[in-house]
């Protein structure tokens, strides 16, 4: 299995490349996504992340313990595995990237669809028992991205790297709240 691509991100990312040769000969070919720390990056104009494998890890993960205590189990203890094993692979990964309205609608449906899965058929109950239970996706989001950025900022020894460290958090963090706007 070949575990090294290149990836174009920027202005002339269609472009197309010569591959690139190796030191030992092996040839190393250009990719429209990878997986780096498993997390999924696209080539674009811009740095952007693909959700579409922590959907699937998500809805993997969800359907596993659903289908095994779904009738058994209450729906209080659904949802407390819900969050505790199936989250964490949504989130997975999502501090580190940056995040648009699309990305964010769509995670807020999968949840809204599991949560109609469990305790009703309509999607404004689902969505408020989102809220009630701690599950919504862009304050979610918010905490796990400050705090990243809080420890990027607050870990780094070198003085220029804190400035910039310090630049990224605030235009990530004020990104992310016009999102929420």
């Amino acid at each position: 299995m070949k575990k090294s691509f290149c990836l174009r991100i920027g202005p002339r990312y269609k472009v197309k490349c010569s591959n690139i040769v190796a030191s030992d000969s092996n040839v190393i070919s250009w990719s429209n996504i990878i997986r780096y720390l498993g997390v999924n990056i696209v080539a674009g104009h811009k740095f952007t992340c693909s959700l579409d494998n922590c959907q699937r890890s998500f809805y993997r993960a969800f359907n596993a313990i659903f289908g095994k205590v779904g009738r058994i189990a209450s729906k209080d203890v659904i949802i407390e595995l819900l969050k505790a094993k199936c989250l964490p692979a949504l989130y997975y990964g999502l501090e580190s990237c940056p995040v648009n309205k699309s990305q964010i609608r769509s995670l807020e449906y999968v949840l809204n669809n599991t949560f109609r899965k469990i305790a009703t058929k309509s999607f404004d109950v689902a969505t408020e028992c989102v809220l009630y239970f701690g599950c919504a996706v862009q304050e979610t989001l918010w905490k796990r991205k400050s705090k990243f950025l809080m420890k990027i900022m607050y870990k780094t020894t070198s003085n220029l790297l804190y400035h910039v460290a310090q630049k990224f958090a605030s235009d990530e963090l004020a990104e992310l709240q016009k999102l929420m706007q």
